[in-house]
């Protein structure tokens, strides 16, 4: 059985995460628990990148050797993944022996083939973004874009990557997958991209100017470039006897961020695959941009970063991932500010939900001496917010097939609300007053659906908030069953079950950012 191979971009250990890591990170973990959920044997891999010269500078800079360094900033990206309950199922690094070995074997594999050539390169070079740049990339005025800092113009013997020669393959490649990118508007960007001509990949660095690498196998005094060592992972993480294992390989989704589609993920990458006589992964999922408010991009050259780890502190894990998932339409960019992360949090989690868990533990308390009774009587009230559910779980099922997290979780909180709106319709605060068996009856029915309905609600939120489900299951009493399908089904599995006085699960603001 093949699994659901899934995996992230992986981190350039040249600076600290911020909230474009973890979004990226949460969100492949969200499609990984929905598919573990619907049955699938997923296999997900992340990692870090921790080669190249800017690694090599920031060790130096330092004084402390560039191992020391990146074990250090692999730590540390680790750290908050592990923070953020990302259920990856394996962790790999660029400087461990078993993506070295796969680089170097994919590196003799093209050689051999012809495909490499040893060449004289005279240009520009760009140290922040460690490639090579052409006339077309100046400014009108001729100055370079800020995004290369500082450039220089070198000569230097190098080896090269017959990229050129797959231009029209890859063109026709696309053009017959249509869903090759996703979102297809991306898939048009790229095409775009590959009307102008190709030039060959230089994909090595001198090692007397660059050490920190890894060494071709058929020329030792040459590093590999970067790029052509970090792409590697997605199968240097699967490999088997010359080639990846056929349980993980193709690839479903390598989830990227648009800045590294083109040319990276959606130009070298298949062409190294295709040259190598590797089959292509299955798609390339490519999400876009945090944003600070007013459409500013962020940048950790200037300091205009967000730490995830400041809002989990405050705030706690699942609320920090609700907002990443709530607020980004996958593909598209979105903004950041506290201020929204901060509405989010009190009108969504505190409001609905930590309202909606309180009110219902409380009331079987108060009313039913902590244990679910069994439905009575059902009338118009529980029919129409079965028939919500009913809806609400195809709908959100459906969305989160398609990558929709954001509108799933907004037909969810629509069904939230809905709990709500039906306790204060039954009002068993009134029905508990009166010593009428009709409406004891109607007591019990109301305490068992909203009981249920709330174990429903945040079935839907597992794959987003899972912390908060299991202490939502917890609190009611709720042993899940194995199957995720059969947990979405409105029934009556919590009757007997014995609740929780209460929960706190989302503090108010203010007690949750102190003095702020």
């Amino acid at each position: 059985m093949k699994s659901f191979y899934l995996t992230t971009a992986i981190d350039y250990v040249n600076g600290p995460p911020h909230l474009g890591h973890a979004y990226e990170k949460v969100l492949v973990d969200v499609i990984a628990r929905f598919r573990r959920m619907r049955g699938d044997q997923v296999h997900f891999l992340i990692g870090t990148d921790e080669h190249g010269q800017k690694v090599q500078m920031s060790a130096r800079k330092r004084g402390i050797p560039a191992q020391q360094y990146v074990d250090e900033t692999a730590a540390e990206f680790r750290a908050l993944y592990d923070r953020l309950n990302v259920s990856y199922d394996d962790f790999i690094r660029t400087t461990e022996e078993r993506h070295q070995r796969v680089v170097r074997e994919i590196l003799q594999r093209l050689h051999d083939k012809g495909e490499i050539y040893r060449a004289e390169y005279h240009g520009f070079y760009s140290t922040r973004q460690e490639q090579f740049l052409l006339e077309k990339d100046r400014l009108p005025d001729g100055t370079w874009p800020e995004i290369y800092g500082e450039v220089t113009e070198i000569a230097e013997p190098n080896y090269f990557f017959k990229l050129r020669a797959y231009q029209d393959w890859l063109v026709g490649y696309l053009q017959a997958h249509e869903d090759f990118i996703f979102p297809r508007f991306r898939q048009k960007q790229v095409l775009e991209f590959l009307k102008e001509p190709l030039n060959d990949l230089c994909i090595s660095r001198p090692r007397e100017r660059l050490e920190w690498g890894i060494p071709l196998p058929f020329d030792e005094a040459f590093v590999t470039y970067v790029w052509f060592d970090a792409l590697v992972n997605y199968v240097s993480g699967v490999w088997g006897e010359g080639a990846p294992r056929t349980e993980f390989w193709p690839a479903d989704f390598h989830v990227i961020g648009k800045d590294i589609l083109v040319p990276p993920h959606a130009v070298y990458w298949p062409i190294m695959l295709h040259a190598a006589g590797i089959e292509l992964p299955k798609a390339l999922l490519v999400h876009g941009w945090w944003l600070l408010k007013g459409g500013q991009k962020m940048s950790k050259s200037t300091g205009e970063v967000v730490n995830p780890l400041d809002l989990i502190d405050r705030f706690g894990v699942d609320a920090f991932r609700y907002f990443l998932i709530r607020e980004m339409n996958v593909g598209q960019d979105s903004e950041y500010s506290f201020e929204l992360f901060l509405s989010r949090y009190t009108s969504d989690l505190a409001n609905d939900l930590g309202n909606l868990v309180n009110r219902a533990l409380n009331m079987t308390g108060r009313y039913a001496g902590g244990v679910v009774p069994a439905a009575g009587v059902v009338e118009e009230p529980e029919r129409e917010l079965q028939a919500l559910w009913n809806r609400t779980r195809d709908e959100a099922v459906q969305l989160c097939e398609g990558f929709q997290f954001h509108l799933a979780l907004d037909r969810t909180f629509t069904f939230i609300k809905a709990i709500n709106g039906y306790i204060e319709k039954r009002a068993p605060w009134k029905l508990g007053k009166s010593a009428a068996a009709a409406d004891q009856a109607l007591l019990r029915t109301s305490l068992a659906t909203m009981a249920e309905a709330l174990r429903l609600g945040v079935t839907l939120l597992a794959p987003v908030m899972p912390a908060t489900t299991e202490k939502v299951y917890a609190a009611l009493g709720h042993t899940p069953v194995p199957k995720w399908s059969d947990e979405l089904q409105w029934s009556a599995s919590l009757t007997g079950a014995k609740v929780q006085a209460g929960l706190v699960l989302f503090p108010r603001p203010e007690k949750a950012v102190g003095s702020k």
